[in-house]
Protein backbone atom coordinates (compact mmCIF):
# COMPACT_ATOMS: atom_id res chain seq x y z
CA UNK A 1 0.00 0.00 0.00
CA UNK A 2 1.05 3.19 -0.86
CA UNK A 3 2.19 5.78 2.22
CA UNK A 4 0.28 9.11 2.41
CA UNK A 5 3.82 10.73 1.69
CA UNK A 6 3.47 9.34 -2.50
CA UNK A 7 -0.33 8.92 -2.56
CA UNK A 8 -1.26 12.21 -3.97
CA UNK A 9 -4.71 11.21 -2.77
CA UNK A 10 -3.95 10.97 1.11
CA UNK A 11 -1.48 13.52 0.89
CA UNK A 12 -3.45 16.71 0.90
CA UNK A 13 -5.89 15.60 3.53
CA UNK A 14 -2.49 14.36 6.16
CA UNK A 15 -1.27 17.63 5.83
CA UNK A 16 -4.39 19.75 6.17
CA UNK A 17 -4.62 17.75 9.53
CA UNK A 18 -1.54 18.32 10.86
CA UNK A 19 -1.77 21.83 10.04
CA UNK A 20 -4.95 22.21 11.77
CA UNK A 21 -3.88 20.24 14.57
CA UNK A 22 -0.66 22.54 15.04
CA UNK A 23 -2.89 25.65 15.06
CA UNK A 24 -5.12 24.50 17.34
CA UNK A 25 -2.01 23.47 19.79
CA UNK A 26 -0.92 27.61 18.87
CA UNK A 27 -4.04 28.69 19.78
CA UNK A 28 -4.08 27.07 22.69
CA UNK A 29 -0.63 28.48 24.09
CA UNK A 30 -1.60 31.91 23.28
CA UNK A 31 -4.84 31.74 25.03
CA UNK A 32 -3.73 33.12 28.30
CA UNK A 33 -2.41 36.28 25.74
CA UNK A 34 -5.22 36.89 23.55
CA UNK A 35 -7.68 38.84 26.07
CA UNK A 36 -4.31 41.20 26.83
CA UNK A 37 -4.09 41.54 23.06
CA UNK A 38 -7.38 42.41 22.37
CA UNK A 39 -7.52 45.47 25.00
CA UNK A 40 -3.73 46.96 23.50
CA UNK A 41 -5.39 46.15 19.45
CA UNK A 42 -8.39 48.19 19.84
CA UNK A 43 -6.86 51.08 21.56
CA UNK A 44 -4.18 50.93 18.79
CA UNK A 45 -6.88 50.99 16.02
CA UNK A 46 -9.93 52.72 17.77
CA UNK A 47 -12.13 50.10 17.25
CA UNK A 48 -13.26 46.75 19.04
CA UNK A 49 -13.86 45.11 15.93
CA UNK A 50 -11.39 46.06 14.22
CA UNK A 51 -8.80 45.20 17.57
CA UNK A 52 -9.90 41.89 17.14
CA UNK A 53 -9.22 41.56 13.03
CA UNK A 54 -6.05 42.61 14.08
CA UNK A 55 -5.72 39.91 17.30
CA UNK A 56 -6.14 37.39 14.08
CA UNK A 57 -4.08 38.46 11.66
CA UNK A 58 -0.95 38.66 14.42
CA UNK A 59 -2.05 34.93 15.81
CA UNK A 60 -1.99 33.64 11.80
CA UNK A 61 1.16 36.08 11.51
CA UNK A 62 2.65 34.58 14.76
CA UNK A 63 1.54 30.89 13.73
CA UNK A 64 3.49 31.05 10.38
CA UNK A 65 7.08 32.71 11.66
CA UNK A 66 6.95 30.17 13.81
CA UNK A 67 7.32 27.33 11.51
CA UNK A 68 10.23 29.31 10.55
CA UNK A 69 12.03 29.49 13.93
CA UNK A 70 14.36 27.35 15.66
CA UNK A 71 12.80 27.51 19.24
CA UNK A 72 9.71 29.39 20.84
CA UNK A 73 10.62 32.83 21.26
CA UNK A 74 9.26 34.61 24.69
CA UNK A 75 5.87 34.82 23.43
CA UNK A 76 4.60 37.86 25.17
CA UNK A 77 6.93 40.29 23.81
CA UNK A 78 6.85 38.74 20.82
CA UNK A 79 3.38 38.81 20.29
CA UNK A 80 3.06 42.29 21.00
CA UNK A 81 5.26 42.95 18.74
CA UNK A 82 3.98 41.67 15.90
CA UNK A 83 0.41 43.02 16.85
CA UNK A 84 1.98 46.99 17.22
CA UNK A 85 3.09 46.87 13.56
CA UNK A 86 0.18 44.60 12.46
CA UNK A 87 -2.03 47.49 14.26
CA UNK A 88 -0.06 50.47 12.75
CA UNK A 89 -0.45 49.11 9.08
CA UNK A 90 -4.39 48.82 9.51
CA UNK A 91 -4.02 52.05 11.15
CA UNK A 92 -2.45 54.12 8.54
CA UNK A 93 -3.74 52.15 5.92
CA UNK A 94 -7.41 53.33 6.91
CA UNK A 95 -6.67 56.77 8.06
CA UNK A 96 -3.85 57.77 5.32
CA UNK A 97 -2.73 59.97 8.32
CA UNK A 98 1.39 60.38 9.10
CA UNK A 99 2.70 59.63 12.42
CA UNK A 100 6.03 59.74 13.58
CA UNK A 101 8.36 56.67 13.38
CA UNK A 102 8.00 54.32 15.51
CA UNK A 103 11.84 54.01 16.77
CA UNK A 104 12.15 57.87 16.35
CA UNK A 105 14.59 58.89 18.98
CA UNK A 106 12.22 61.38 20.86
CA UNK A 107 13.85 64.50 22.35
CA UNK A 108 11.85 64.44 25.88
CA UNK A 109 14.45 63.44 28.22
CA UNK A 110 13.61 61.47 31.34
CA UNK A 111 13.28 63.89 34.02
CA UNK A 112 13.60 62.89 37.60
CA UNK A 113 10.26 64.34 38.47
CA UNK A 114 8.92 62.53 35.64
CA UNK A 115 6.60 59.27 37.20
CA UNK A 116 5.75 56.39 35.07
CA UNK A 117 3.75 55.02 37.74
CA UNK A 118 0.98 57.91 37.96
CA UNK A 119 -2.05 56.79 39.00
CA UNK A 120 -4.47 59.62 37.62
CA UNK A 121 -2.65 58.53 34.27
CA UNK A 122 -3.70 54.61 34.45
CA UNK A 123 -7.42 56.21 35.48
CA UNK A 124 -7.60 58.61 32.56
CA UNK A 125 -6.19 55.81 30.39
CA UNK A 126 -8.50 52.96 31.22
CA UNK A 127 -11.50 55.15 30.85
CA UNK A 128 -10.79 56.64 28.02
CA UNK A 129 -13.26 56.04 24.80
CA UNK A 130 -10.88 54.24 22.18
CA UNK A 131 -10.87 56.47 19.72
CA UNK A 132 -9.63 59.03 21.79
CA UNK A 133 -6.36 56.78 21.40
CA UNK A 134 -6.00 57.71 17.66
CA UNK A 135 -5.24 61.14 18.51
CA UNK A 136 -2.09 60.04 19.74
CA UNK A 137 1.28 59.26 17.11
CA UNK A 138 1.66 55.08 17.51
CA UNK A 139 4.53 55.10 19.92
CA UNK A 140 3.09 57.61 22.18
CA UNK A 141 -0.24 54.86 21.56
CA UNK A 142 1.67 51.78 21.66
CA UNK A 143 3.36 53.41 25.58
CA UNK A 144 0.66 54.55 27.09
CA UNK A 145 -1.86 51.78 26.11
CA UNK A 146 0.82 49.10 27.44
CA UNK A 147 1.70 51.38 30.70
CA UNK A 148 -1.71 52.77 31.62
CA UNK A 149 -3.94 50.33 30.53
CA UNK A 150 -2.53 46.82 30.96
CA UNK A 151 0.19 47.60 33.25
CA UNK A 152 3.67 46.09 31.69
CA UNK A 153 6.80 47.89 32.99
CA UNK A 154 9.18 50.26 31.08
CA UNK A 155 11.87 47.42 30.46
CA UNK A 156 8.85 45.09 29.02
CA UNK A 157 7.92 48.21 26.52
CA UNK A 158 10.80 48.71 25.14
CA UNK A 159 11.30 45.04 24.89
CA UNK A 160 7.78 44.76 23.16
CA UNK A 161 7.68 47.83 20.96
CA UNK A 162 11.72 47.23 20.28
CA UNK A 163 12.30 51.00 21.45
CA UNK A 164 15.23 52.62 24.16
CA UNK A 165 14.44 53.12 27.65
CA UNK A 166 15.05 57.09 27.21
CA UNK A 167 12.02 56.84 23.83
CA UNK A 168 9.82 54.88 25.82
CA UNK A 169 9.57 57.52 28.94
CA UNK A 170 9.43 60.43 26.32
CA UNK A 171 6.58 58.89 23.55
CA UNK A 172 4.61 58.02 27.27
CA UNK A 173 4.97 61.51 28.92
CA UNK A 174 3.93 63.13 25.70
CA UNK A 175 1.13 60.33 24.92
CA UNK A 176 -0.48 61.08 28.33
CA UNK A 177 -0.44 64.61 27.42
CA UNK A 178 -2.24 64.09 24.33
CA UNK A 179 -4.48 62.03 25.49
CA UNK A 180 -6.12 64.25 28.26
CA UNK A 181 -6.22 66.61 25.37
CA UNK A 182 -7.98 64.75 23.15
CA UNK A 183 -10.48 63.54 26.06
CA UNK A 184 -10.95 67.60 27.18
CA UNK A 185 -11.76 67.85 23.08
CA UNK A 186 -13.97 64.98 22.40
CA UNK A 187 -17.61 64.44 22.80
CA UNK A 188 -18.71 60.89 22.10
CA UNK A 189 -21.99 60.48 20.11
CA UNK A 190 -24.63 58.72 21.61
CA UNK A 191 -25.98 55.21 19.65
CA UNK A 192 -29.34 55.30 18.29
CA UNK A 193 -31.97 54.19 20.50
CA UNK A 194 -34.41 52.39 18.11
CA UNK A 195 -33.12 49.80 16.71
CA UNK A 196 -33.09 49.54 12.71
CA UNK A 197 -35.84 47.96 11.03
CA UNK A 198 -34.08 45.70 8.75
CA UNK A 199 -31.75 44.58 11.81
CA UNK A 200 -34.96 44.23 13.90
CA UNK A 201 -36.40 41.87 11.27
CA UNK A 202 -33.79 39.61 11.18
CA UNK A 203 -33.42 39.27 15.52
CA UNK A 204 -37.27 38.00 14.87
CA UNK A 205 -36.46 35.58 12.42
CA UNK A 206 -33.52 34.44 14.79
CA UNK A 207 -35.39 34.16 17.62
CA UNK A 208 -37.79 32.08 16.15
CA UNK A 209 -35.69 29.79 14.75
CA UNK A 210 -36.86 30.72 11.01
CA UNK A 211 -33.84 29.42 9.51
CA UNK A 212 -35.69 29.47 6.00
CA UNK A 213 -36.97 33.38 6.67
CA UNK A 214 -33.12 33.97 8.02
CA UNK A 215 -31.84 32.55 4.77
CA UNK A 216 -33.73 34.57 2.46
CA UNK A 217 -32.02 37.61 3.92
CA UNK A 218 -28.32 36.66 2.74
CA UNK A 219 -27.22 38.07 -0.38
CA UNK A 220 -25.87 35.60 -2.87
CA UNK A 221 -22.48 36.35 -1.98
CA UNK A 222 -22.45 36.78 1.77
CA UNK A 223 -19.18 35.85 3.90
CA UNK A 224 -19.51 34.59 7.34
CA UNK A 225 -16.88 35.15 9.99
CA UNK A 226 -16.73 33.06 12.62
CA UNK A 227 -14.36 34.79 14.19
CA UNK A 228 -11.07 31.91 15.24
CA UNK A 229 -12.67 29.02 13.88
CA UNK A 230 -13.90 29.16 10.13
CA UNK A 231 -14.99 31.77 7.23
CA UNK A 232 -17.16 30.80 4.39
CA UNK A 233 -18.75 32.78 1.38
CA UNK A 234 -21.79 32.66 -0.71
CA UNK A 235 -25.41 31.57 0.66
CA UNK A 236 -25.27 27.47 0.39
CA UNK A 237 -21.81 27.32 1.92
CA UNK A 238 -23.00 29.87 4.80
CA UNK A 239 -26.34 28.34 5.22
CA UNK A 240 -25.04 25.04 7.57
CA UNK A 241 -23.97 28.03 10.04
CA UNK A 242 -27.21 28.32 11.07
CA UNK A 243 -27.68 24.51 12.32
CA UNK A 244 -25.06 25.35 14.81
CA UNK A 245 -28.07 27.73 16.08
CA UNK A 246 -30.70 25.41 15.65
CA UNK A 247 -28.73 22.52 18.09
CA UNK A 248 -27.68 25.15 20.61
CA UNK A 249 -30.75 25.82 23.24
CA UNK A 250 -31.16 28.50 25.68
CA UNK A 251 -30.13 31.69 23.42
CA UNK A 252 -31.51 34.58 22.28
CA UNK A 253 -30.23 37.50 20.18
CA UNK A 254 -31.32 41.35 21.17
CA UNK A 255 -30.50 44.55 18.54
CA UNK A 256 -27.80 46.76 20.46
CA UNK A 257 -25.31 48.68 20.44
CA UNK A 258 -21.48 47.91 20.76
CA UNK A 259 -18.54 50.23 20.28
CA UNK A 260 -20.26 52.66 18.02
CA UNK A 261 -22.30 49.92 15.58
CA UNK A 262 -25.72 48.00 15.85
CA UNK A 263 -25.18 44.44 16.09
CA UNK A 264 -27.12 41.63 17.51
CA UNK A 265 -26.67 40.40 21.17
CA UNK A 266 -26.57 37.09 22.26
CA UNK A 267 -27.70 36.14 25.48
CA UNK A 268 -27.41 32.73 27.11
CA UNK A 269 -29.00 30.66 29.60
CA UNK A 270 -31.71 33.65 30.29
CA UNK A 271 -28.83 35.77 31.14
CA UNK A 272 -29.49 39.45 31.12
CA UNK A 273 -25.84 40.33 29.81
CA UNK A 274 -24.83 39.14 26.88
CA UNK A 275 -22.03 36.54 26.12
CA UNK A 276 -21.22 38.02 23.04
CA UNK A 277 -22.49 39.24 19.96
CA UNK A 278 -23.14 39.29 15.91
CA UNK A 279 -22.06 41.79 13.71
CA UNK A 280 -24.08 41.90 10.26
CA UNK A 281 -23.19 44.00 7.04
CA UNK A 282 -26.56 44.98 4.86
CA UNK A 283 -26.66 45.89 0.84
CA UNK A 284 -30.14 46.59 -0.49
CA UNK A 285 -32.17 44.86 2.28
CA UNK A 286 -29.76 42.18 2.00
CA UNK A 287 -27.11 40.27 4.64
CA UNK A 288 -23.25 40.59 2.62
CA UNK A 289 -21.63 39.60 5.48
CA UNK A 290 -21.69 37.75 9.34
CA UNK A 291 -19.31 38.19 11.99
CA UNK A 292 -19.85 35.95 14.86
CA UNK A 293 -17.96 36.01 18.09
CA UNK A 294 -19.29 33.19 19.95
CA UNK A 295 -15.78 31.97 20.01
CA UNK A 296 -14.07 35.10 21.33
CA UNK A 297 -15.97 36.33 24.19
CA UNK A 298 -13.30 37.88 25.45
CA UNK A 299 -13.80 40.77 23.10
CA UNK A 300 -16.87 42.21 25.51
CA UNK A 301 -14.94 43.15 28.40
CA UNK A 302 -13.48 46.12 26.29
CA UNK A 303 -16.75 48.01 25.76
CA UNK A 304 -20.58 47.99 26.52
CA UNK A 305 -24.02 46.99 25.42
CA UNK A 306 -26.63 49.65 24.75
CA UNK A 307 -29.63 47.31 23.99
CA UNK A 308 -32.00 48.77 21.59
CA UNK A 309 -35.10 50.38 22.39
CA UNK A 310 -37.80 48.18 20.59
Amino acid sequence: MASSATDPDRAPADIIGVLEQGRRQFLALVGDIRPELLRYCARMTGSVADGEDVVQDTLARACYELSQLQELPPLRPWLFRIAHHRAIDLWRHETLRAGEPIDAALDVAAQAMFEPENALAHGQAVTAALSYFLALAPAQRGCVILKDVLGHSLDEIADELNLSLPAVKAALHRGRAALRQAADAQVADPPGTGPSPALQHYATLFNAHDWDGVRALLADDVRLDLVSQRKAAGRRTVAPYFGNYERTPGWHVTPAWFDGGEVLAVHEGGAITPRYFIALSWRDGKVTAIRDFRYVPYITQEGEFQLSEA
